[in-house]
Formats: C-alpha cells, structure tokens, sequence
C-alpha cells in the first residue's frame, strides 16, 4: 500500500488541534488573583520600525518590549514581527494583526507559509491581503520570541516515541507522570528566570501587541485570532478597546473558563474530541460496508480491538528515507493519529485507509500520520509544547492538590473512553508551577467600546466545544454568533459561506443575522472530499 502523508493543506490544522489538545493540560499554581485585573501600564513608545526584507513580500523586525509592564523600565524582551505588505497598497485599510493558536504557534512561521497553506484554516483571502498589511507577531516565550525551553533534546525525543498504554489514565501511572512534571518544571527553571515564565500571560501579549501597533504607526488595528487566539483578541478588546477596529474570533475559547480551574476545562476539550472520533464512526457505520469497510458494519467494535492488539503486540514498522525513521506502531500510538486525524473530516478518508491498512498488518501508513501530528513539522519533536504550557501556567488556576487531578482523570475516562485518558492528568506541569502569575487579568473579557465582533464557530470542533462560542458570546459586549456545520478546528479559509462573512467583517465591519449557519460538505470516510463550496 502506498504510504500516506498528510497533504500541506491540512499540516496546520494539525499542529493547531494538537498543540491546544496538549496544552489544554496547563494551568496555574499559587493562589488566584482576586482583582478586577490591572489596567494597562504604560511603557515607552517604541521606536519606529526598521524592517528587512525576509521573503517574497514580507518584512521582518525585532522590538524590544518590557517584561513587566509594571516596570516599563526594567527587563525587556525581544518580540518578533513579520509583515506581509498589502498587495493592493492604493486600496490598503490598515494593518491587521494575526494569532494563529496554541499557544506555542508562531505567527511569524505561519505568515510565511501562508501561500502554501490555502484552504487551512485561517488562510486570509486574496481579498484580505490585498486590503491590509497582515502582521504577524510571535508571542512572548514563542518561536522567535524567546522561546521557552524547559526539555533537553533528548527528553523531547523521549517524550514523542515513548509507548503510552492508552489503558492507565494519562498514558503513564501516576508517579511516573508526578517525575516527568517535575523534570519539566525544574528544566523551565533551569532554562528561564521565574520573573520571565511568570510573564508570559495574556494580558502581557496583549500590551506587547499594543506596543506593536504603536510601532507601526497605526490608531487602531483590525485583528482576526484562531483557537487561542481567541482569548488574545478579547484580551486586547478589553484592555484597549478604543484601538480596536474590527475583531473576528475563530474557534474561540470560553474565556471564563480559560481564567478558571482548569481541569473541567480539560473534560469539555476531552469530550469534545470524542464526539469527533464518534462522528467518525457513525459517518463509517452510516455508509455502510460497500462504502466504509472497517470493522465490517462494526466500526467501534473493531476500532477497540485494533487497539488492543496494537498494544499488545505493536507492529514493526521499517524505516523510509525521508518519510519515516521505523520504529514501531502501538495501541496508543494508534489512538493518538486517529484521534488528531478524526477531528478533520477532511482527513477521514487518509483515517479509513490507514487503519484498513493496520487491521491488515500494514502500520506503516497510520505510523507515518502519527509521526505527522506528533513530531513534524517541529524541528525538535514537542519543542512547541514547551511554550504552550508555559502560557498556559501563566493563565490558568490548576489545583495543587492531586486529589482533584485522580477525580478529574476519572471523569474524564468514564465520558470520553478512548480519548479522556489523554487530558487524564495533563494539568500536572502547572499544579506544580514554579512561577506563578500573581497579577494575572482574570476579569471578565467584555470588550466593552468596541464594534461588535464575528464569532465563527464550528459545530463539531475537536478542540472548541460549540457552546464555548456561544458563552463568548454572551460574555463579550457585542457580538454575532455564525456557526459551521460539520467536524473541524477552525472556520474561515475552509468554506466559502464563512469566508465571505468574515471577509465582509474584517473589510467592510458588516456581520451576517447573529445565529446564522454554513452548511459544509457532507464528510465522507472513504473518498476525497472535493468541496462544493470552493
């Protein structure tokens, strides 16, 4: 059988969907800030920007901004900020400002693959470029940021080609799992001053953001965020809400959730994965055998038992040039791909075949996927999530206390069986986080002053339960609720009817009727989807 290999389209869907999925295992130590959160702290005016060319129709610079905006003139840390010059310059509207998730995603490496990436989601429009300079800014502690390091190489290494037997909760017992966060903590530390990881926190980003767009000379920015980014964008809103243009949120985050205990946090994002995989498997069961032939009418049945006999005996997988180093496929390796791969039904025929391939004895294929979504495209393998839970930390309340982690754990197995046991005990790294974030912002992010913003949501996301959009909603001032249907991380740049709406908000500041729905193909399990709607 030919060997599988995501195509370009979908590699960001996957690095997005897993690294929230990883990081949807972080959170807060110490105590939780109990005010209303600081107001903006000035800080000097940065200087104006001396750009250099860094690829076709991009510009790159680094700023310097303070670490503690508390202390404007203390510390500072460098920013990195691409910019992609609109193409249509007589008809240019201003600058619009990006976050593409994680946390941990570059915005820098995802701007510079943007011509490569059309049709993943948060791919901006022909339309879009042309009216604006896209501003691509990497978070603090992120890519080109200072990027957070808290793993040898080795470690990393280690972490992406261990076994995880998919039966213990969190893949690993207990105090192998307490060792490893504390090898993870003590190596953040180690790698980084407390007084740097400790701001690392949304409402830092948004003033560095505010830095940025006072750099560039602009009174107010247009911002459109994906996943994460969705709390970033709220953030700024409410910080600064006479800067903000327009706003459109994809994917979003409830961001009173997102401030709040982690781990129901972790079980919405665990039950909303399974729900994914679920739909897989009716799609399969619906289409029948002539159609969908795993499992023989049975995909569930036969889905478990592949697992288990992964587990039991892993199948040897041969090394390729260029595609694979070999190794060994097992039953949590196996769950894993398939969980990132169900959570795009898009990827549900690469999904079909692969594990036709497996129950066969061919693991190279479903191997090679694992690979895709758990080590590339990251030059080191799980390098990003490093960054992704160190923001995390400085978000989030994590309790301390292991008892709430083993209750959460089980929750989470008994409503999510296949996929719970990955959020089971994933919030350990920040219960016992060395730096804690003592002035976070933990206010409601309103918005308040600002025009109203698109919330785009998909109906099945593996990531962003639907009802986080619809609480984002509700908490921000103003806003409008447009749903897609169908399974998928993220909206605009995958459909025709989302892309229009959000064009029209980030162009022309029109929104569609608050409730309004896209329709999206009907998924299919075993056939490429060729899209009706572009």
């Amino acid at each position: 059988m030919t060997r599988l290999r995501p195509s370009p389209r979908y590699g960001a869907a996957f690095a997005a969907a897993l690294l929230v999925l990883m990081g949807c295992s972080s959170g807060v130590s110490g105590p939780r800030s109990t005010s209303a959160g600081a107001t903006p702290a000035s800080a000097p005016s940065p200087d104006p920007l001396t750009w250099s060319t860094c690829g076709k129709n991009l510009e790159c610079v680094t700023i310097k901004v303070p670490q503690e905006y508390t202390e404007p003139d203390g510390t500072q840390i460098p920013l990195a900020v691409m910019r992609h010059r609109a193409t249509d310059p007589g008809r240019r509207i201003g600058s619009l400002i990006f976050n593409p998730g994680g946390p941990g995603v570059p915005a820098t490496e995802t701007l510079r693959n943007l011509p490569r990436t059309a049709g993943t989601p948060g791919a901006f429009s022909p339309a879009v470029l042309a009216r604006f300079d896209i501003i691509a800014m990497d978070p603090r502690g992120v890519g080109g940021s200072q990027a957070v390091r808290c793993l040898t190489d080795k470690q990393r290494s280690d972490a992406a080609g261990t076994a995880f037997d998919p039966a213990v909760p969190g893949g690993k017992p207990l105090p192998r799992l307490l060792r490893d966060a504390a090898a993870f903590t003590d190596g953040c530390i180690r790698h980084q001053s407390k007084e740097f990881l400790a701001g690392l926190s949304t409402d830092n980003v948004a003033r560095d953001i505010d830095q940025v767009r006072s750099a560039l000379g602009e009174n107010k920015i247009t911002y459109y965020g994906l996943s994460y980014g969705t709390v970033v964008g709220p953030m700024y809103a409410t910080l600064f809400p006479h800067r903000v243009r327009q706003m459109v949120l994809d994917a979003p985050v409830d961001t009173n959730q997102w401030f709040g205990n982690s781990l129901p946090f972790q079980h919405d994002v665990a039950v909303a994965s399974e729900r994914t995989l679920n739909a897989w498997f009716k799609t399969c069961h619906t289409e029948g055998t002539a159609v969908c032939p795993f499992g023989a009418g049975d995909p569930q049945a036969a889905f478990d038992e592949l697992i288990d006999t992964l587990e039991a005996e892993p199948l040897k997988i041969a090394p390729t040039k260029g595609t694979t180093p070999g190794g060994e496929l097992d039953g949590a390796m196996a769950l894993e791909a398939t969980r990132a791969l169900a959570g795009d039904q898009h990827t549900w025929p690469l999904l079909t075949s692969a594990l036709l391939a497996a129950e066969d004895g061919n693991g190279t294929p479903l191997y090679t996927l694992w690979n895709s979504v758990t080590v590339s495209p990251f030059p080191v393998p799980t390098a990003m999530f490093e960054a992704h839970t160190a923001v995390r930390c400085a978000d989030w309340h994590t309790p301390a206390g292991i008892a709430a982690h083993r209750t959460a754990a089980t929750k989470a197995v008994a409503e999510a069986r296949r996929v719970g046991t990955r959020a089971a005990y994933s919030a350990l790294n920040c219960a016992r986080w060395p730096a804690p974030n003592k002035d976070r912002v933990t206010k409601p992010l309103t918005g308040a002053g600002t025009p109203p913003a698109l919330v785009v949501a998909g109906r099945l996301d593996p990531v962003t339960p639907h009802h986080w959009a619809e609480n984002m909603t509700r908490t921000l001032d103003s806003a409008v609720l447009l749903t897609r249907e169908g399974v998928g991380h993220g909206s605009y740049g995958i459909n025709s009817c989302v892309d229009s709406a959000v064009d029209a908000a980030l162009i022309y500041g029109t929104h569609p009727a608050d409730g309004t729905v896209c329709e999206t193909d009907t998924p299919a399990t075993t056939r490429p989807l060729v899209s009706a709607n572009r």
